[in-house]
């Protein structure tokens, strides 16, 4: 398992640090209830997710500003629920321009193709 410290930042400025578990299987990142909240966060619509039992999940989608040791940017997120953790997924690595080596389990530049 890799993980990756991170601090986030709300619409006003407010900041949390989270220690976020890199999960390549999961498509957005996942903050839990009382990060989002402690820094404003608030839904702008809700989606559907399938989870890797195949059960699915309704959870609210927000975004919010995201800094790494590699990169930052704008990204999508996960409003969780109580008892949520933390999760770094796809679309935000992608947005960093970042890929999880499944060698040496480290977050690495994305090599970019050009067509």
């Amino acid at each position: 398992m890799t993980h990756v410290e991170g601090t986030i930042a709300g619409p006003g400025g407010q900041r949390a640090t989270v220690l976020f578990l890199v999960d390549s299987g999961a498509t957005y990142t996942l903050l839990p209830h009382d990060i989002w909240q402690s820094i404003g966060l608030a839904a702008t619509r809700a989606m559907t997710f399938s989870l890797a039992d195949g059960t699915t999940v309704e959870r609210r989608v927000s975004e919010c500003h995201i800094s790494l040791p590699q990169g930052q940017g704008h990204t999508p997120v996960i409003l969780g629920e109580p008892g949520d953790e933390a999760l770094l997924g796809t679309v935000t690595l992608e947005i960093l321009g970042l890929v999880l080596n499944p060698f040496t389990r480290q977050l690495q530049p994305m090599r970019m193709m050009l067509a």
